[in-house]
């Protein structure tokens, strides 16, 4: 094993003193091509080209002298280190650290970013960067050939966002593009590089607290606590007090002229959140969004959202319901099931009140789950048959929520609705 490992960032600016004394004294030194190529690695030292850095850090373990490795901007940061460190290897390490990537392209940018979330796209991962672009407003991503600003433009297709591309920072080719997202795809971008997008619903720090606390989106930011809420709190002007006679009853004692439908009642909504899970990363469809509850909630958990419905009039509430909760969501009008066909896959699916052949075509789409609710028994009874033929496990409830008056303890409203939940049979969790 070798004496000694040091890893040392670099961000093109000169070595420290104590990365030049380790460098200057290693015996075997990896990195990149344009690593090696510096003026301080030693002549006589051994030369090892990192692309697997599983197969470097064998080398180094095997190696009998002192090793250096090189990378980029700050190793510890979606860098080299938790690689070296895993315990395969046994490599104990020091750390000599650069400026990160991230830091230098918000720099190049003038912009602060203790609310930005940072995601690493690679081939295998590019579509849930992608998401994590569409569900929030200040996205850095690290690029990777294959998964870059083109690839990500052309994924983001139909959301607008700003691309801030830093080229090759620290380096004598380093540049720095701002474009929209939609003109990305229309380049060819030189690696390595860094993205940020910027945009959606409080892209610009509106709203932001002026002394932030927490790294990332700062979920006091959010006007609301909990989910499962109450209509009302997605559309206050359809659902507010002046809708509601004495004792929530209308002026007239009737039924309140303005309720949500069965699909809409808060607790359905809870136990469909509560089995699809949608968590970052995530793209969600909500089909039928109706007045954009669901997808609101949806969008509060940090998942990237697309909400379907063939009336303007309810892709409008979604958007408003949107803006109101602070949260970035995309919008689609059309008829389910053609409009799904050019939609990007999904990980989890909410359909309100649909059909067998809508069912029939998430299934085919193959999402980790789906949720459904039907009113009648025999849509539940069809609507499960398509959720098994499909190849997913099917959870079958029947809620009732009864709305009571607090002052007299009288009924208010009552729902009843068939939920029906399916999870995909091959093993996804």
């Amino acid at each position: 094993m070798a004496d000694r490992v040091t890893v040392i960032g670099w961000d093109g600016s000169p070595l420290t003193s104590a990365a030049r004394s380790a460098l200057s004294a290693a015996t075997l030194v990896a990195g990149a091509a344009h690593h090696l190529a510096l003026p301080g690695v030693p002549p006589a030292a051994e030369r090892v080209r990192l692309g697997s850095v599983d197969l470097a850090a064998r080398r180094i373990a095997g190696h009998r002298g002192t090793a250096v490795v090189l990378a980029d901007g700050d190793p510890g940061f979606f860098g080299v280190v938790r690689t070296l460190r895993a315990p395969e290897h046994g490599l104990e390490v020091e750390v000599v650290p650069a400026v990160s990537s991230v830091a230098a392209a918000f720099a190049r940018a003038g912009m602060p970013w203790e609310d930005a979330r940072i995601v690493v796209a690679h081939q295998r991962t590019l579509r849930r960067a992608v998401n994590v672009c569409r569900a929030h407003p200040k996205v850095a991503v690290l690029t990777s050939p294959g998964a870059g600003p083109a690839e990500l433009a052309l994924l983001l297709e139909g959301v607008h966002r700003t691309f801030v591309i830093c080229e090759e920072l620290g380096t004598d080719r380093e540049r720095v593009s701002v474009l929209t997202s939609d003109r990305a795809a229309d380049h060819v971008w030189r690696d390595p590089n860094v993205v940020l997008v910027i945009g959606g619903v409080g892209g610009t720090g509106a709203g932001a607290p002026a002394a932030p606390w927490l790294m990332g989106q700062d979920p006091a930011v959010r006007p609301v606590r909990g989910w499962g809420l109450p209509a009302e709190e997605y559309a206050p002007e359809e659902h507010g007090p002046e809708a509601y006679g004495p004792r929530g009853r209308g002026t007239t004692g009737a039924a309140p002229p303005i309720r949500p439908g069965a699909g809409e009642d808060p607790a359905l909504r809870a136990a469909q959140l509560a089995r699809l899970g949608p968590r970052v990363g995530d793209l969600v469809w909500d089909i039928g969004c109706a007045g954009g509850a669901f997808a609101v909630e949806a969008a509060r958990f940090g998942a990237a959202v697309i909400a379907v419905d063939t009336d303007p009039a309810a892709c409008a509430r979604t958007e408003a319901a949107a803006r109101r909760h602070g949260v970035p969501l995309q919008t689609v009008r059309g008829r389910a099931p053609h409009v799904l066909e050019n939609l990007p896959e999904p990980d989890v699916v909410r359909i309100a009140a649909g059909s067998v052949p809508v069912v029939t075509a998430c299934t085919d789409r193959r999402p980790e789950r789906i949720v459904v609710h039907a009113s009648t028994r025999d849509e539940a009874e069809a609507v499960g048959t398509a959720l098994a033929a499909g190849g997913y496990t099917v959870e079958s409830l029947l809620l009732q929520t009864v709305g009571l008056d607090p002052d007299d303890w009288s009924e208010r409203e009552r729902s009843v609705v068939f939920l029906l939940a399916g999870r995909r049979s091959d093993g996804a969790p």
